[in-house]
């Protein structure tokens, strides 16, 4: 038996894993797999069931994956722009409090009737279940090219949902009685959160702009430290330190921060650390041999959760926002689990609530099952509802200070079928002052485009454009995708 002490061990341990793990990302990518799967597999390979580490420590896992949790909330926040969001803001609140409150209740009440479950143990595996995770939405959703809306209220739901969730699990695991007041806890620690979130954002980013740091490398550094304290400030204030995370490292990341290339860069790389880091940690948790036993709950729970409480939550949460029916279906069906809804089932286990160890059995076979199944379907499901947008530009994230020196950022556009960019010539396309093709890629070839080049369906345009017309060419871009090259005249815009 392999036990976890020797500190050369370990690290070569470490190196080679996530080397491993870098590779998967490369294998997923061209199976159509979730990354997360094989970084899960990975550790269930170096546990005690094959190679032999043994590592059972429920108080350390739990740790870690809230540190890990703060990093890749940190990630998520700094890398969303706020101009492609903030249309989808009513809808991602919405999605991450009442979507959440009502799968909470479905969920726990058809687990009471369905399985024997007390009605707190009940609502403690609804709870554990509605939180979707950040690692898996944004890894999988930023290259399906579906539209703004639904890409940015998934995020934002994403992002958000984890801290009204946790707020749930911590009551709901507690041994106290749940009195009145529970409510107005959680309205206080999610605005209180949201509000800490803020402040530090704006004061960390006026800081930085005024900093005169003696190296290039320590502006990331401290931009992340700004989140990471932001989740301290705000468990400390008995807010909700996962929100201040994500609101903090949003406003950092649509501030003018010296750097930002490289800001962005050092964050995504960090977001795949802690990735890799909490899937391969928690399954090196976990216990293939008890799976078995727990599989006929987990197919209950997961039937209720991904066929009756997730679309009704999606239903009534967007309800007052007329979303058609199509992209109900896609929000219904594109609440990933991850990392998660695992690191919080073990607080009822640290508190030695009963039957927590079957719940984080259960919740750890769910993940797999539902990444599976949800993951490896999304794609093909946005197709057949007609989702996928061919003038959805994806940012691209380059190690070039020269970008960053002139204020110029990169987007890619892939024109897909259907897609009325097709036979637009480049003189009729109209890019805001500030903005040019500058690159076609057409049958594996590439060339600069002409005036008189005519755009073909699956050419890819590279585009580069100051950060002052970013937004405006994106907008113009999706506009002739919907309407031609008479997009304007039709009054489209590319809102």
């Amino acid at each position: 038996m392999v036990q976890v002490g020797d500190v050369t061990v370990v690290l070569g341990i470490g190196a080679a894993v996530l080397l491993i793990s870098v590779i998967a990302v490369r294998v997923s990518t061209r199976l159509g797999l979730p990354s997360l799967l094989l970084y899960l597999g990975i550790g269930v390979l170096l546990g005690e069931s094959v190679v032999g580490i043994r590592f059972d420590d429920a108080d350390l896992t739990q740790s870690l994956g809230i540190a890990a949790l703060v990093l890749i909330l940190t990630e998520g926040g700094i890398t969303t722009r706020w101009s492609a969001v903030k249309s989808s803001l009513r809808l991602g609140v919405a999605l991450s409090t009442v979507a959440v409150a009502v799968s909470v209740a479905v969920t726990g009440t058809a687990l009471h009737f369905l399985l024997g479950l007390d009605w707190r143990m009940a609502l403690l595996w609804g709870a554990v279940l509605s939180s979707t995770d950040a690692a898996a939405v944004f890894s999988v959703l930023r290259s399906l090219g579906v539209g703004a809306r639904l890409t940015g209220a998934l995020e934002l739901e994403s992002g958000l949902n984890d801290a009204p969730v946790y707020i749930a699990v911590v009551l709901l695991a507690s041994s106290d009685q749940i009195s009145w007041t529970a409510p107005l806890l959680v309205i206080y620690e999610l605005g209180a959160g949201a509000l800490v979130g803020v402040a530090l954002g704006y004061l960390g980013g006026a800081g930085l702009r005024r900093a005169a740091l003696p190296s290039t490398g320590l502006y990331p550094l401290a931009t992340v430290a700004v989140c990471v304290m932001a989740y301290t400030a705000g468990d400390l204030l008995h807010a909700s330190g996962f929100l201040a995370t994500y609101v903090a490292a949003l406003v950092l990341g649509n501030a003018r921060l010296p750097h930002r290339a490289d800001t962005l860069s050092f964050a995504e790389g960090l977001g795949w650390l802690a990735q890799i880091g909490l899937f391969v940690l928690l399954g090196l948790y976990a216990s293939p041999s008890r799976l078995l036993d727990v599989l006929f709950p987990a197919l209950v729970a997961g039937v209720v959760l991904t066929f009756v409480a997730r679309p009704l939550s999606v239903v009534l949460a967007s309800l007052p926002f007329k979303v058609p029916w199509r992209e109900q279906a896609f929000l219904s069906w594109s609440g990933l689990r991850g990392a998660v809804p695992i690191v919080f089932a073990l607080i009822p286990l640290i508190q030695g609530v009963e039957g927590a160890r079957e719940l984080v059995d259960v919740v750890f076979l769910l993940v797999v099952v539902l990444t599976v199944v949800q993951g490896t379907t999304l794609p093909f499901l946005a197709r057949r509802l007609g989702l996928v947008k061919a003038g959805e530009a994806q940012e691209v994230q380059v190690d070039a200070s020269p970008l960053d020196e002139l204020g110029a950022e990169l987007l890619q556009v892939h024109i897909q079928r259907g897609s009325k960019l097709h036979g637009v010539y480049m003189s009729e396309l109209r890019l805001p002052t500030g903005a040019t093709v500058s690159l076609v890629v057409r049958s594996g070839k590439s060339f600069t485009p002409q005036p008189t080049t005519r755009l073909q369906t699956d050419d890819q345009l590279l585009i580069v454009t100051t950060e002052e017309v970013r937004d405006a060419a994106e907008r113009r871009v999706r506009a002739v995708d919907r309407a031609g090259r008479y997009a304007r005249w039709k009054g489209e815009t590319g809102d």
